[in-house]
């Protein structure tokens, strides 16, 4: 009798098991089989794309009046916008794909710039049709290496798992059809000379987004972690874990993490090979009642962020979320805010401890730079903004543009209506380059 019960209950733990092992591998399956159909949807787009651009180059080419030249060019940028995004969901950040990419962006920035320029005023040059004739030939030099890897993909059934499998395990030297069509591509990219954008794209060149504006000795292991130490607080019976960023990265950092086995505080953080500077850290632990103001939280990053290097910031702008400070600071240079250098800090207001540090954009954007002279006096640069806002303070300021060029501008801060704005105008030509409608203090609901 217990026998039997004996056998029964195993017979049924098998079943349960087998059962639980089917929904396992059937959940799997269906995880890979979405992923599979976002990669054949993101690269099929991409060469639908690509045959799109190559006809639209092809009759912007035959062009000659304002009004088709400036919406032709408007849609070549669209089309170079969405080829790169289908590049970025495709599993290739293993695969050296960047010429292909900084090609789309060059032509990209090309065509936006002409578009949005005064054709009739300031017509597209022979040395501007010559691009676009070179433009013409490359991209239909890739829409043909596009559709063979397509071509080899549909006829043998290829799958774009085995690619993300290849790239992962690093086996990309083995033989996959898809994989070796793709570096073609980028060879074929590789094999072009350099085209000439003409004198005002110049810094049309796909931003390097690594680190190597950075100045400063290389530091080791031991001296990351010292740094880390100093940074973040902790003493030095905290401990420690040092990993070393892996290959390929544009820039070299270690991931460093501490913890203190008296208050059980756990700081992680990056910290840059060159010169030993915090990408960011966060100190993970648990913030009490406020008992400090939010100025005077201010006040301690302003003097942690001198303490550790950083100079001539100031403050921008803070926020308070529960009982956390978060404060963004900016350079300031001779009265010009510089936008792209900036840092932002968490205090946590219980005590005035810093917490939390994001300073990539600062690492990225620092150099010295000479700063010009404005073209346009602030009067007539007021001037270009809408009649109805009303202006509180100006300065000036350098920031980023949709080209990713730093530019000059005079800053209006005010309102219109009930909202808060900040609009930034050109120095030189008068340009209305941003307007960036800032974030009242959100209600408290009850129950939220």
């Amino acid at each position: 009798m217990i026998r039997g019960i004996l056998i029964g209950v195993l017979v049924l733990g098998i079943a349960g098991t087998a059962y639980w092992g089917y929904q396992e591998h059937q959940e799997k399956n269906a995880v890979l089989l979405n992923a599979e159909n976002n990669y054949q949807r993101a690269f099929h787009d991409l060469t639908y794309r690509m045959d799109l651009l190559h006809d639209k180059i092809g009759t912007t080419l035959a062009m000659n009046s304002r009004y088709s030249l400036s919406p032709s060019l408007a849609e070549v940028w669209k089309l170079t916008s969405e080829a790169h995004s289908n590049v970025t969901q495709l599993p290739l950040t293993l695969l050296p794909f960047n010429k292909t990419q900084e090609f789309l962006a060059k032509i990209g920035n090309f065509s936006y710039r002409t578009a949005v320029r005064d054709l009739d005023k300031n017509p597209l040059t022979d040395k501007e049709y010559k691009t676009l004739q070179g433009l013409y030939k490359q991209s239909g030099d890739i829409q043909n290496e596009l559709r063979n890897v397509q071509h080899m993909a549909l006829k043998n059934n290829l799958r774009w798992m085995d690619v993300e499998l290849a790239l992962a395990s690093g086996k990309e030297q083995t033989d996959n059809t898809i994989i070796n069509g793709f570096k073609t591509v980028e060879n074929t990219v590789s094999g072009y000379k350099e085209t000439d954008f003409g004198p005002t794209q110049a810094n049309l060149q796909v931003k390097d987004e690594s680190l190597k504006k950075l100045s400063g000795k290389t530091i080791t292991r031991q001296e990351a972690v010292y740094e880390a130490q100093k940074y973040s607080g902790l003493d030095r019976n905290a401990q420690v874990k040092v990993t070393e960023n892996g290959k390929g990265s544009n820039y070299g950092f270690y991931t460093v993490a501490l913890k203190s086995p008296q208050t059980g505080q756990e700081v992680n953080m990056d910290i840059t090979k060159i010169g030993g500077y915090p990408i960011w850290f966060i100190n993970n632990r648990d913030v009490k009642k406020q008992s400090i103001s939010l100025n005077d939280a201010g006040n301690r990053a302003a003097t942690y962020l001198k303490k550790v290097g950083y100079e001539n910031l100031e403050l921008l702008e803070s926020s308070q979320y529960d009982s956390i400070g978060v404060y963004d600071f900016v350079t300031k240079n001779n009265n010009v805010w510089i936008y792209p250098e900036s840092i932002k800090v968490k205090v946590a207001l219980d005590n005035g401890d810093i917490i939390g540090l994001s300073a990539e954009e600062y690492l990225k954007n620092y150099h010295k730079r000479t700063i010009p002279s404005p073209s346009i006096s602030a009067e007539q640069a007021r001037a270009k903004v809408n009649p109805g806002f009303k202006v509180n303070e100006e300065r000036q300021a350098i920031i980023i543009n949709d080209l990713n060029e730093e530019v000059l501008c005079y800053e209006f801060l005010g309102t219109m209506g009930d909202e808060t704005y900040r609009i930034f105008i050109n120095a030189q030509n008068g340009t209305e380059e941003e307007v960036e409608k800032l974030k009242n203090t959100e209600e408290i609901y009850g129950n939220a």
